[in-house]
């Protein structure tokens, strides 16, 4: 797309880009509706399990805390991306704030659904998937919110003439770094998952 002169980008970007994130926003839906469900199941059973052991447990602690605490990192990793510039634009920086900010999570959930009842597979698709929530609350709530605008602009671009908006490049770039994040979330999200079951990592 880089290569592409402004004509042949008018043309081409917004079939082909509109076609490519409505299977982004679909796999990530599906994909994270599919997980919660599972999870879901995970979760009454070991609550049944821990009950039935009088460990007073209870799954609403563990879901309500899921959603409450990946959807505040989704909000404070989007905070850092509204700004664009100086720090703010750097990737390293916004990098080193993502992990922090991941594991700071990651740990607060693990100490909120430390009853005793809690399997393995409990917390650490609790992790995994909550990162999950969180990529996809990019791709939603960021990039595709972003890149159906930039699509536009473009096709008015080509068929009008209609100059690019100035906030296009920190649009883009904002975009580009949250699909950058995404693309590194997935890394740990894939490891959580899979310890999930091959890694006993946390609980019983």
């Amino acid at each position: 797309m880089k290569e592409l002169d402004a004509t042949t980008k008018g043309k081409v970007m917004p079939p082909l880009m509109t076609r490519a994130l409505w299977w982004s926003r679909m796999s990530a839906i599906v994909t994270v509706l599919a997980g919660i469900a599972y999870w879901g199941m995970i979760v009454a059973t070991d609550a049944r399990n821990g009950q039935a052991m009088e460990l007073h447990a209870n799954s609403g602690t563990a879901m309500a805390s899921f959603f409450i605490i990946w959807t505040i990192v989704w909000g404070i990793l989007y905070a850092c991306l509204i700004p664009g510039k100086g720090i703010f634009d750097n990737g390293a920086f916004i990098g080193i704030v993502y992990a922090v900010v991941v594991a700071a999570a990651a740990w607060i959930f693990l100490s909120l659904n430390s009853h005793g009842w809690e399997s393995n597979r409990l917390l650490a698709i609790g992790i995994g998937g909550g990162i999950g929530w969180v990529m996809m609350l990019n791709v939603w709530g960021v990039i595709w919110r972003i890149q159906k605008r930039l699509i536009q602009w473009t096709r008015d671009n080509a068929t009008n003439g209609t100059p690019m908006p100035e906030k296009a490049k920190y649009m883009a770039r904002q975009a580009f770094l949250c699909s950058r994040a995404n693309a590194y979330l997935s890394i740990p999200l894939l490891f959580f998952m899979g310890a999930a079951s091959h890694y006993p990592m946390f609980g019983k």
